[in-house]
């Protein structure tokens, strides 16, 4: 009972530290553009730096272990045996395309195993360096937690590969009970997904077994301590395992609607589930409007509500700029009443985002294209890393000891942090040039794809591991540009923005009397019409002025 409550304790300061974290929208390959297929990531946790990890393909002799760290915290939980071959992983895609993601729903909180000894991190690692594809991937995932514990609360995989994409949930036992229940449902390939946060699968075909995998006791464990009581073909695992509360509603599961309603005809439909005037659950997976490409899901994963009755950029909380942001925790208290803010695809709170391009028409070392940003998606740029690189560019490390706690002009993650911040407190003044150099970049990247990728097939044809090197440097140079034009630009904005004011600038230059040299007086820009009547109002005449 003590380890019960204890458990329950730390769900509840996790929830509160992390906010919801993460998110993850998913197409399958004949619902993409160019036939690849698709899923994002945005991992949303405060404490998160935005490194890119690499493990390097390898052998290991009989009896080599592995160190055994959690992913969130670095506590080490114990060792397992390690594999005889593990593939080379760069972020969060291996070299054979495979691809793995998360999002955390925590769950029934006396659930989760304090004892296991694999945590959910180490399940995405540990599974791209042994698996080559998503079913593959399922099974080592699965394998393991059955052998040696599930350390973790419940969580939401997406497992994809260039033919395939999976929804993988699983939630432990509680203490000292090995393994897991979980189920996994394959994506349609002519569908979208999203899962945010909150368990997405409810019913499931038990007897389709290509498109439906699940633990034997996935049921059964559920009437075992119960959570469910009815017949087997209406059992719900989202139900049993991650009843629905108001937070999973219109904290979580707002971004999969969010995903819905840019890409189908089906968001109004949905609309009353979001705002609690229905209980009927929007469905795992659906048929976009068109068919969907990596920028489509790039945008996607920028998206605050814009245009929407959620959309938090134009009320009072959006400020004087209309910032789509809302400082955290998610929830306050006013005169003894609780109220929330809207909790968006993008966020500020975000370490890093990808979106993962899997290609089963072309060599794995090439067909896979890991999009990579650090700091909020709706701020940074997605550059192309290959999923064959042997190296991460060195601004996406940890370079000169840079971490969430140490400032590098040589990070990434710190100069996108550093143009976002600038961005925050005056969103609508600063979004058009930052909008203006993040397109330049990935429009570069889009356009020189077809070229990059036509001179490696060509070099693969002879030999792989030139390709390879090609591809590596091509990922470490398009980063490094990436940071070098981010600096430029966050130099640029705090001249142009600075103390309040905006400068003149004309052909990319500021602006200076023909004569002396001097700049230009800047422009006093202050603030909108709609926001002076809303402090008007809100002060009364303290700052009127005496006739």
């Amino acid at each position: 009972m003590n380890i019960q409550r204890l458990t329950l304790t730390l769900c509840t300061l996790l929830a509160a530290l992390y906010g919801f974290a993460c998110t993850n929208l998913i197409v399958g390959k004949n619902a993409s553009a160019d036939g690849s297929t698709i899923v994002s990531y945005s991992a949303d946790a405060y404490g998160h730096f935005g490194d890119l990890c690499h493990y390097p393909a390898a052998l290991h002799p009989k009896g080599a272990m592995r160190a055994i760290y959690e992913w969130d915290t670095g506590k080490y939980l114990g060792q397992i045996p390690e594999a005889a071959r593990t593939y080379n992983v760069i972020g969060n895609i291996n070299e054979y395309q495979l691809t793995i993601a998360e999002t955390t729903f925590g769950g029934r909180p006396e659930l989760v195993d304090t004892l296991g000894l694999i945590d959910y991190g180490s399940l995405i690692y540990i599974g791209l360096q042994r698996a080559r594809t998503a079913r593959e991937a399922i099974k080592v995932m699965t394998d393991l937690v059955q052998e040696y514990g599930y350390y973790s609360s419940g969580e939401s995989f997406t497992v994809a590969d260039p033919n395939e994409a999976w929804i993988l949930e699983m939630i432990g036992k509680g203490p000292g009970v090995r393994g897991a229940v979980w189920v996994a449902v394959r994506i349609p390939d002519d569908c979208i997904a999203a899962h945010a946060n909150q368990s997405r699968i409810h019913r499931f075909d038990m007897n389709d077994k290509q498109n439906c995998l699940y633990a034997s006791d996935v049921i059964s464990f559920a009437r075992e301590k119960g959570y469910f009581g009815g017949v087997n073909k209406e059992f719900s695992f989202a139900d049993a395992y991650n009843p629905l509360d108001f937070g999973g509603r219109r904290y979580c599961e707002a971004r999969v609607w969010s995903f819905f309603n840019l890409f189908t005809t089906q968001g109004t439909e949905f609309l009353p589930y979001i705002q609690g005037e229905s209980d009927q659950p929007m469905p795992l997976y659906l048929k976009p409007s068109r068919k969907l490409s990596v920028q489509d899901i790039q945008r996607a994963m920028r998206d605050h509500y814009e245009g929407t009755p959620l959309d938090i950029s134009q009320d009072f909380g959006a400020g004087a700029y209309h910032a789509p942001y809302r400082l955290s925790p998610l929830t306050f208290k006013v005169d003894g009443k609780e109220y929330f803010n809207e909790r968006p695809i993008s966020t500020y709170q975000t370490a890093w985002v990808f979106v993962s391009q899997m290609r089963a028409n072309l060599p794995d070392a090439i067909g896979g294209l890991f999009w990579f940003g650090t700091d909020d998606a709706n701020l940074t740029v997605f550059t192309p890393v290959y999923c064959c690189a042997t190296q991460a560019p060195e601004c996406y490390t940890h370079v000169e000891g840079a971490d969430y706690a140490q400032f590098s002009w040589k990070s990434a993650f710190w100069v996108f942090n550093w143009v976002s911040n600038m961005a925050y407190q005056r969103y609508s003044l600063l979004i058009d040039d930052i909008r203006t150099t993040q397109t330049e970049l990935e429009t570069t990247f889009r356009q020189a794809q077809e070229g990059v990728e036509a001179a490696a097939a060509k070099l693969y044809a002879q030999d792989p591991a030139q390709a390879k090197a090609f591809l590596t440097r091509y990922t470490a140079m398009t980063a490094q540009s990436t940071l070098d034009a981010w600096k430029k630009l966050g130099e640029f904005l705090i001249v142009k923005y600075n103390d309040g004011v905006v400068r003149r600038v004309k052909n990319g230059q500021f602006e200076r009397d023909a004569v002396t040299g001097r700049p230009l007086p800047p422009l006093r820009p202050g603030y909108s019409k709609e926001f002076l009547e809303e402090y008007v109002k809100q002060t009364g005449n303290r700052y009127q002025v005496p006739d």
